[in-house]
């Protein structure tokens, strides 16, 4: 197969995985009938890695990078790792790979925010036309919804960080780990509420290609009820790690399963940790970290459907930088519409059984694997 055949076959593809943001784009085009050509100023926020700034931060340099319309590509490939610098040119930013709908024409980065305020000139420079703001009230006043970014932190900072914008009622991303705990996690979810700020926090793992066609099957029952997940990530297991990371397979169970979880045990040798989630009206959920696999995909997950298995990875055709940003793409445009419409894509109940299992999880770790109600660390 030669590349431009392997390009028909992913427009076929995607064509059916687009469709349901294609159906709100013209529900959103209703709301902001007043201003057709409104163009929405984002603002980013970088969080703190336990008080250290993530000058590097990959989930406002690859993940918000969607909102904006051009990229300093020279600078992408100065200030970020080679292998960044390249994907963006390959992948990120190939007009070829643009899913019929980037650069957004109504989603504009206006200005980046970090604690630390001299990490931020290397992205102004990458991002052309983004301004530093200088506290986290300016960004609020100036921006019309607000993307926290967070790569590796343990959201203890995050709702300082969301408070002013939230406070004005503007949309909001909030990243994993929401709130760095499960009442630190309500806590913003109800101060979001109070505001009536829309808001939405999620895994990639909710928006990979594989996720949609499982959640499609799901929805039209061609395959029964779903009996049973095996949510699995790779990367070596730690206690920090699994409070970050571990929230990639809880959110793949809670997005398969719903949140109606009741307790968590897990166990954890070495850089492998496995943990089984109970239900009360259903087999269990396997979440692993950790996991190998003889082909390196980052995570898979298989559903057992009555009738028969269905399993994914992130990776399109084989391809996993395809794949992957594919997923980041989808995540800025549930974002994107969110902004627009102002409805939340994602139930609060299904953001706290998410913090709830993994906090329950690392619980479990340290009483020798007890079976740990979710009830008590909520």
């Amino acid at each position: 197969m030669d590349i431009h055949q392997k390009a028909t076959r992913r427009e076929v593809l995607l064509g059916a995985a687009v469709v349901p943001l294609a159906a709100t784009v013209a529900t959103a085009h209703q709301t902001t009938a007043e201003q057709p050509d409104k163009v929405y100023r984002i603002g980013v926020i970088s969080a703190s890695i336990r008080g250290k700034p993530q000058a590097r931060n990959g989930h406002t340099w690859h993940f918000a990078q969607y909102l904006h319309p051009e990229i300093n590509l020279d600078a992408i490939k100065k200030y970020l790792d080679p292998g960044s610098g390249e994907y963006f040119r390959t992948h990120v930013r190939n007009p070829k790979y643009t899913f019929d709908q980037l650069p957004f024409p109504d989603m504009k980065i206006t200005h980046y925010y970090d604690a630390d305020q001299s990490v931020i000139p290397p992205y102004l420079e990458a991002f052309p036309g983004v301004k530093a703001a200088k506290s986290l009230e300016e960004l609020a006043e100036q921006v019309d919804a607000v993307w926290l970014g967070d790569a590796s932190g343990f959201g203890e900072d995050h709702f300082d960080l969301v408070a002013p914008g939230l406070k004005r009622g503007l949309p909001t991303f909030c990243d994993k780990p929401i709130g760095g705990s499960v009442a630190g996690t309500k806590k913003i979810l109800e101060f979001a509420r109070k505001h009536n700020a829309p808001l939405m926090s999620s895994s990639l793992f909710r928006h990979e290609q594989g996720m949609e066609a499982a959640l499609r099957k799901r929805d039209s029952g061609e395959f029964g009820p779903i009996r049973y997940v095996i949510c699995g990530v790779e990367g070596g297991y730690s206690p920090d790690g699994w409070i970050v990371y571990g929230q990639h397979p809880a959110w793949t169970a809670v997005t398969l399963l719903g949140p109606g979880a009741e307790a968590v045990s897990m166990y954890a040798k070495d850089d492998t940790c496995h943990a089984i989630v109970t239900y009360p009206d259903r087999m269990p959920a396997e979440l692993w970290f950790g996991r190998p696999r003889e082909i390196y995909e980052y995570c898979h997950t298989d559903v057992y459907f009555e009738k028969k298995r269905f399993e994914y990875s992130p990776s399109i055709e084989g391809d996993f930088k395809y794949g992957h940003h594919y997923e980041m793409f989808r995540m800025a445009a549930t974002f994107r519409e969110m902004v627009k419409t102002r409805k939340e894509p994602i139930p609060h109940e299904e953001i706290v059984a998410v913090t709830a299992i993994v906090f329950a999880a690392a619980k479990s770790v340290k009483e020798k694997s007890r079976l740990v109600a979710l009830a008590e660390v909520s």
